[in-house]
């Protein structure tokens, strides 16, 4: 596992924070790692797009 440090704004950890006491998740690390896997499967579609379309551009120009 890798350690990540980052600044959210201080409402948003708070509504985290809120979500852990109620048992949503297990502590902060569950949820960040949770929404993290949400976004990128929600956008998944796009990302693939944009790697090919950089393979694309990246081959066309060798």
């Amino acid at each position: 596992m890798t350690t990540l440090q980052t600044q959210i704004p201080d409402q948003l950890l708070q509504q985290a924070q809120y979500l852990v006491q109620q048992g949503w998740n297990a502590n902060i690390d569950e949820l960040i790692a949770e929404a993290m896997r949400r976004y990128l499967e929600s956008h998944h579609d796009a990302i693939s797009e944009q790697f090919l379309r950089e393979d694309v551009e990246w081959g066309l120009k060798t």
